[in-house]
């Protein structure tokens, strides 16, 4: 039985934490950042955890994470 083989675009958007939770970046941050706030931006920029919802698509794609 060959291994699998893992997803390359899923690998660079995701990061398993030591938990086994994935940690992905938030969307919004790329172009029109004049009309977002400080705040938002802020909030933007730091990484969350991927929800459950979709958890089992983000598993199949990254078959050792």
């Amino acid at each position: 039985m060959p291994k699998i083989k893992t997803r390359r675009a899923a690998a660079k958007r995701f990061e398993v934490t030591g938990s086994g939770k994935f940690r992905r970046r938030r969307q919004n941050m790329r172009h029109i950042l004049t009309k977002k706030s400080a705040g938002r931006k802020m909030r933007l920029g730091k990484p969350t955890l991927v929800d459950s919802a979709n958890l089992k698509a983000v598993r199949r794609q990254l078959p050792n994470g």
